[in-house]
């Protein structure tokens, strides 16, 4: 399938960090089609549900051939870490400025791959206002970590 443009919203979440998690995504290909996916894990953080779902994401978007895809995510974390910071930890040989190892370095190895692979456009959006497809995400992750807690 060919579609020009893709909107994505992103979320990860978990009960107590680390804790039972959850990661979902809602993804929008030229207005038209719409697909979302979720899952979770049993003993995770909250940075690493945040990554895997614009991971899942992006390997969605492998199928779709786009000429653009935005990515919206509420963390902070993972849209500087992609478009800021990732650079110089590469240089340093995965080290930070503190010249400690990155935390999370294999969903960055993953989420670095895809993100040179992808036209991909990266955009902060304030979690818990109201956006209607971010709270979509964090209904879904609500609802992985609920089915995790209560086994």
């Amino acid at each position: 399938m060919e579609y020009a443009n893709i909107e994505i919203y992103t979320d990860g979440g978990c009960s107590g960090n680390p804790g039972p998690g959850g990661w979902a995504f809602v993804l929008r290909a030229d207005s038209v089609f719409e697909k979302e996916a979720s899952g979770g894990a049993v003993a995770t953080t909250n940075n690493r549900m945040e990554l895997q779902a614009v991971i899942e994401a992006l390997k969605t978007c492998l199928n779709y051939s786009p000429k653009k895809i935005i990515i919206n995510t509420d963390s902070q974390y993972v849209k500087n870490g992609i478009t800021a910071w990732i650079t110089n930890w590469k240089r340093n040989g995965w080290r930070t400025a503190n010249k400690a190892p990155v935390k999370n370095k294999e969903y960055w190895i993953e989420l670095d791959s895809l993100n040179s692979q992808l036209p991909v456009t990266w955009n902060w959006v304030k979690g818990h206002a109201g956006i209607e497809l971010n709270e979509r995400c964090d209904s879904l992750v609500r609802k992985e970590m609920d089915a995790i807690i209560k086994g």
